[in-house]
């Protein structure tokens, strides 16, 4: 059965016409829609100190999913683990479980972005060895007993009845090793099937036997329509911007699956990370790709237009891929 998930990350561009307490709320209605509909998965993001204001509490967010939804699954792709102290963020994590009957699961991701590590006091060198120190944390903190931790008694509680899943993320061979040193599953950035190779290759080196990997593919931005070119008139502007401004983050060596290098509109047609597609298509591409992820307030796109996407969705597409 394909996989059909719906993403957010509430970014708004200055020329966005929705506020961002409108964006809040429509996430959540979404989400309850999708819910209802019997979508997979809801995904959210985390980035600090952005102008566009990127989602920076995805765990509050993720809470309130929970409490609005009975059985979709909720993931954070990627909690920035460094940037967080591990023994609050196992409460708050362990919370979101419990609220969510144990839907709730996350990628931890070292973070790139230098402004956020500054403004968090952290050094950014040592994000490796500070996830490694956080994830062996809060593993601890989920099984409710006191453990010390630098000089101190620490317990959590109450602890999560099912601990969350947790996924190692990453774009590079390193991150691949890590995750199998970690004894993690692994859901790199980028769809690089060598990566899925060295981790396996690690996995049996290390005698981890119970490794996955969850590798990304299609579009990062899906949006149905019966008439394509109309609506890319107004889904372009926030698509090129969404573009070029996630792709102006990245720093050498940083690769990700929804990465756009692309200065004009043609270019981001061509990259297929963009799809503004009829029905017909949309049915299409599941039955190729086997999964597909809905991004309908993608920079800051009004609601209302979204809203008309997903319902053509729900109507026309929904019947026929659940039959895949």
């Amino acid at each position: 059965m394909a996989l059909i998930g719906i993403r957010f990350d509430l970014r708004r561009p200055p020329f966005a016409k929705v506020s961002h307490a409108e964006q809040y709320r429509a996430c959540i209605d979404m989400c309850g829609w999708a819910d209802e509909q019997g979508l997979d998965i809801a995904v959210l993001s985390e980035h600090h100190g952005v102008e566009d204001g990127f989602m920076s509490a995805p765990l509050a967010i993720a809470a309130a999913i929970a409490g609005r939804t009975k059985s979709i699954q909720i993931n954070v792709a990627a909690v920035l683990i460094p940037l967080h102290d591990p023994v609050r963020f196992a409460e708050e994590a362990a919370a979101v479980s419990l609220l969510s009957g144990g839907r709730f699961s996350f990628v931890a991701g070292l973070g790139y972005r230098h402004e956020e590590f500054e403004m968090a006091g952290v050094e950014r060198k040592r994000r490796g060895s500070i996830l490694e120190e956080s994830i062996d944390v809060i593993r601890k903190s989920w099984t409710g007993e006191p453990f010390e931790w630098r000089g101190r008694t620490v317990r959590v509680t109450p602890p999560p009845a099912f601990p969350p899943m947790m996924m190692l993320g990453g774009s590079t061979e390193k991150a691949a090793r890590r995750a199998a040193k970690l004894q993690m599953g692994f859901f790199p950035a980028v769809g690089d099937p060598r990566l899925a190779e060295i981790y396996d290759e690690e996995c049996k080196r290390l005698g981890f036997t119970g490794g996955f990997v969850s590798m990304p593919g299609g579009p990062g931005f899906v949006h149905v329509t019966e008439d394509p070119e109309r609506d890319w008139e107004v889904i372009g502007p926030h698509a090129l911007w969404d573009a070029e401004t996630y792709a102006s983050w990245q720093p050498a060596g940083q690769r990700s699956e929804v990465s756009v290098h692309a200065t004009t509109l043609d270019d981001l047609k061509k990259s297929g990370v963009f799809a503004v597609v009829t029905p017909d298509e949309c049915v299409e591409m599941v039955r190729q790709q086997g999964r597909l992820i809905l991004h309908p307030l993608m920079g800051g796109l009004d609601p209302e237009f979204s809203w008309k996407g997903l319902r053509l969705f729900q109507e026309k597409v929904l019947p026929r891929i659940r039959q895949l």
